[in-house]
């Protein structure tokens, strides 16, 4: 959700509404423009049970740049459901490019006496392998970079695997998907977690991300009984259908732009290169 570039009619109501003066919901042909006073809110909250309302953990991972294949870790949130919480930085033994670094803040200088990226890789993959002998469920907005990633991390440095067939995944990006269909245009962390009502004070800080991150698979939980499974195992597999129809809502726009299609996706892991 935007706001809006052009004056219009708000939608709701029909009032006229002028240049920056509401909203823009959707894209293209299928969008349209909405008032302040009728800006859309989430359902209220629910006191059902579920996924939500029991333990969870969150993960986050500030990098080198934005491909899960090749790109290293810099910083890193593991937020634990109990307090215990492994939160630090990373020599990435590579340079941190500009770009990276005008988005997270971490250059060279500031990574240099950090530890190598085997210590917290370890630490990493034994802290994921706990989560899932004790069946709690891990939060990554955007699950398919930050796991990949991981994954690829330990890959590279010849480490053990956690158990990633059992690990129990709540990606906030996918399920919002899957409720709104794109439909409220961008929702980054910061904008799904303004939509909830959620402050994100310091973004791409890695804690800071991780903790909004599960406040807002909270909120999800809380406000779509309807939508979202209540039991964590059946949220994975409704995860994965969403997370395969965004690809192809994608691909079907990039075919009449005749753009180069993206292959539907392992999900939690980004598709192979």
């Amino acid at each position: 959700m935007r706001q809006n570039a052009y004056a219009g009619q708000c939608a709701d109501c029909g009032v006229e509404v002028g240049p920056q003066g509401g909203f823009r919901i959707g894209f293209g042909e299928d969008g349209f423009t909405v008032c302040a006073e009728h800006r859309p809110t989430p359902p209220p909250r629910g006191e059902h049970e579920g996924w939500h309302t029991g333990p969870l953990a969150s993960l986050d991972f500030e990098t080198t740049g934005v491909d899960p294949w090749s790109d290293r870790i810099v910083s890193y949130a593991a937020l634990g459901p109990d307090g215990r919480d492994l939160i630090g930085r990373v020599n990435p033994q590579v340079p941190i490019p500009d770009k990276a670094s005008a988005i997270h803040g971490l250059r060279d200088a500031d990574v240099a006496a950090a530890p190598s990226p085997v210590v917290a890789l370890r630490e990493l993959s034994a802290w994921v392998d706990d989560l899932v002998a004790r069946w709690v469920p891990l939060v990554v907005f955007n699950a398919a970079f930050d796991l990949t990633v991981l994954r690829t991390e330990l890959w590279r440095y010849r480490l053990s695997q956690p158990r990633w067939d059992a690990l129990l995944v709540i990606d906030p990006f996918v399920v919002d998907y899957g409720i709104e269909r794109g439909r409220l245009g961008s929702r980054r962390l910061v904008d799904v977690a303004d939509y909830y009502g959620i402050a994100i004070e310091n973004a791409h800080d890695a804690a800071c991300d991780a903790r909004v991150a599960r406040d807002v698979a909270i909120e999800l939980g809380a406000r779509h009984r309807r939508v979202i499974r209540e039991e964590a195992r059946l949220a994975m597999a409704q995860q994965r259908f969403w997370a395969a129809r965004r690809t192809m809502d994608f691909n079907r726009f990039a075919m009449r732009r005749g753009r180069r299609l993206e292959p539907i996706p392992d999900w939690p892991f980004a598709p192979a290169p």
